[in-house]
Parts: C-alpha cells; structure tokens; sequence
C-alpha cells in the first residue's frame, strides 16, 4: 500500500475587494492573496475501499462532509478508482478562520492522490479540479503571491513575496463565511484597496506604508458582529506591527512586522491576551510533498 505525506500550507489575503454579485449569488472578488509558512500536515495511506478522515482536532468533520474527504471522493469517481484512502489531518491551521485551512486539506489530497496513483495532472488541472470543491483550493494547489479575480478561482501569479514576518491571531470563535458575504452591502463599501500599491510596497519593503493601503471590504461586516476584532489588531498596533488587518471573512487577523524577531517578541506579549497566537512568514509555495513523490 502506498503513503505520501504533504504540507498543506495556510493563506492570508493582503487585500480582498469585492466587485459585485453575480446572477447565480456568487460574489466577484479581485484579491491579492499569499501562502505562509503555517501549515497542515497531510498523510494519505492506500486502503483496502472507501474514504477514512483522522485528526488530531476534534472541530472538524471527520466523514464525507470534510473537504479532504470530497477531494478524495472527486478523484475516485472521476478516474474510477476503487482503491480506498485514508486521510490524516495534523490540524495546526485554526478552523473557520479565514486561513484556507479546509481548503488547503482539500488541495493536498488532490496533489497527494495525482501523485499516488499516478494521475499526470499538472498543477494546473489540479487547479481546475478542485474548482469543483471551493474558490480557494486552486489557490492552495498553486501557493507563492497571486491575483485572485471570479469568485477567487481565476489566478493571476505574480513575483513571490518571500519571508515577510507575520504575526496570526485566531480568537475564540469562527465565522461562516457565507453570512459574511450575504451581510456585504456593495454599495456601501467605502473603500477599495488597490492590490497593485499594496503588491509593491509589500516587494519594496515599505512597511509603514501599508497601513494606508491594505484592504478587506468584509471587515467592517465580521467586526460588526464581532467588535473583538478590531480590539485585535489594535493590540497588534501596540506590539510594533506596520499594518494588521482581518484574513478572509475572518475572524483570524494578522500584524505585518519588520524583523522576524519583532514579530516573535509580539508574539509573546500577544499570548497573554490570546491562546492562539501563531508566528509566521510570506511563503512562496503551494502544496508540498515532504515524502513518497513529486509533482
């Protein structure tokens, strides 16, 4: 039987701009989106049939709900395969966070199985496999810096932003995201981040100037039901970061910090508010396979 394992690395947005609904209810997004060095570690293991999730967390589904599990079930009746697999999750991404946990699990199950069982996809038509299962996945199949436009599956990849230092605050509660969505009023959204001078300052170094720019349209809906969040990233302004803003529908927020050892020592003085306060850099890659293959 064989095994492959994998690193299935989180995501933040440094900009999220909503453009407007589409016919079928979908939102329009144009995104400036980035891998981090935070990650799920993956282990898919041949079984004899059908579809087993293990986890060491105990918030996730483990049955055909969770999207490792739909990755794998889309592969097998897609290419026919009747061999079974089984799934270990290393949860260390926060669920419900707007960090792409769910979907980077899913993403690496399709890199792992293409390895696997020797499928030939390029990354790409992984990508557009597991369009199927959620706008994010392409994205954690892919990885580094990209433009994210559609509904997030539409890809535009740009020079990687490497080793940035980041500061992940996840607090005691999860957001759906769809609610976030269906609470954004578009024409009331009072600012539109412009992801090229965000992109730019963040290649150039210019920190301090990202305060400015960066954006997330869907914060000022997920503070509305959670005030908690802003509290959080003005704790983040007080430990030293240039810029802290809300990931995805949130609630996790993150502090862009100068130096690595900013960001450890905030960290620290952050901890005594927070029980999931994670240290993390800019990464420029998608899904890896640590053992048994490569893409």
């Amino acid at each position: 039987m064989g095994r492959i394992r994998l690193r299935a690395p989180a995501k933040i947005n440094w900009t999220l701009d909503v453009k407007g609904r589409r016919a079928d209810g979908y939102h329009e997004v144009e995104m400036l989106m980035q891998s981090i060095s935070f990650w799920d570690d993956i282990v898919l293991t041949e079984y004899d049939n059908g579809i087993q999730v293990f986890s060491n967390s105990a918030g996730m589904p483990l049955d055909e709900n969770n999207l490792a599990a739909k990755a794998a079930r889309l592969v097998k009746d897609y290419f026919g395969i009747t061999t079974g697999i089984h799934i270990h999750i290393q949860k260390n991404i926060p669920i419900a966070a707007g960090l792409a946990g769910g979907s980077t699990d899913a993403a690496a199950v399709l890199v792992g199985l293409n390895v696997l069982w020797k499928l030939g996809l390029t990354r790409s038509g992984l990508a557009e496999l597991g369009a199927v299962l959620g706008a994010d996945v392409p994205f954690c199949i892919h990885g580094g810096t990209a433009i994210a436009r559609g509904i997030g599956e539409k890809l535009t990849p740009l020079p990687d932003l490497e080793a940035i230092p980041l500061v992940l605050i996840k607090p005691p509660f999860g957001v759906s995201t769809a609610s976030v969505y269906n609470g954004l009023d578009i024409e009331q959204i009072p600012f539109h981040p412009d992801w090229k001078t965000v992109y730019d300052l963040l290649a150039q170094g210019n920190l301090r100037l990202l305060r400015c720019h960066m954006g997330n349209v869907l914060e000022s809906v997920t503070t509305n039901i959670h005030p908690e969040i802003n509290e959080i990233k003005a704790r983040l302004d007080e430990t030293g970061a240039a810029a802290a803003m809300m990931t995805g529908s949130g609630p996790a927020v993150f502090g862009v910090f100068e130096t690595i050892s900013d960001a450890q020592q905030a960290a620290e003085i952050l901890k005594r508010h927070y029980s999931q306060v994670f240290v993390a850099s800019s990464h420029g890659r998608g899904v890896e396979i640590t053992k048994g293959g490569s893409l």
